[in-house]
């Protein structure tokens, strides 16, 4: 069972990289940002599989954690990438 984990963890260390390229040549900005989100949902995965690995509940709070901020993060690139603005000003009131 640990020769899988292990295995799965180098898996997804190896399509973290295959993200990062895609992040720095990626032929638009849409593509980069779901790379990008991407490789948090990977990261999340990886400490997941560390938490089974070392047998521990704390890695649990970490993900969650990484999950809320992995997703403002793509929330707020979408926004900006649609918009031009994270946060908009209603000066109109």
């Amino acid at each position: 069972m640990m020769t899988f984990i292990w295995i799965s963890i180098i898996i997804v260390i190896i399509s973290m990289f295959g993200m990062l390229y895609r992040i720095f040549r990626g032929p638009s900005t849409p593509d980069r940002l779901v790379a990008l989100d991407a490789i948090g949902v990977m990261f999340i995965s990886s400490t997941a599989l560390l938490s089974i690995l070392f047998d521990t509940n704390f890695f649990l709070d970490v993900i969650l954690l990484l999950a809320v901020l992995s997703f403002i993060g793509t929330v707020s690139f979408s926004k900006f990438i649609e918009k031009g603005k994270i946060i908009e000003h209603d000066r109109n009131r």
